[in-house]
């Protein structure tokens, strides 16, 4: 009974003794699958950014749509009219819609 307790310990710290055991194996290998996931993804993403601002530097049509949305210019000639109502009269443009 002792050779065979004797055994079994041996054998146990040939799988788990030491400073890294076979769990510490598996549990290092699911960290790196998390991490070359995360790094292809991350990858992906640097791609489709470095693609998004080669298309802004060279597109004239993409920067003209930014600029009309983000900036609010409008394109050579084309006049803009902004019409700015008093306190008051904002009641009164609302009162007489029906």
């Amino acid at each position: 009974m002792v050779i065979a307790a004797v055994l079994f310990a041996a054998i146990a710290f040939a799988v788990q003794g030491g400073e890294w055991g076979t769990t510490d194996l598996f549990t290092a290998r699911a960290k790196l699958a998390r991490t070359r996931s995360s790094v292809d993804s991350l990858q992906r993403d640097v791609a489709a950014l470095k693609a998004r601002k080669l298309m802004l530097d060279t597109s004239s049509a993409e920067q003209e749509r930014i600029a009309r949305e983000e900036f609010g210019m409008v394109r050579g000639g084309k006049e803009v009219l902004y019409r700015f109502y008093g306190a008051d009269s904002v009641g009164k443009v609302e009162k007489k819609r029906p």
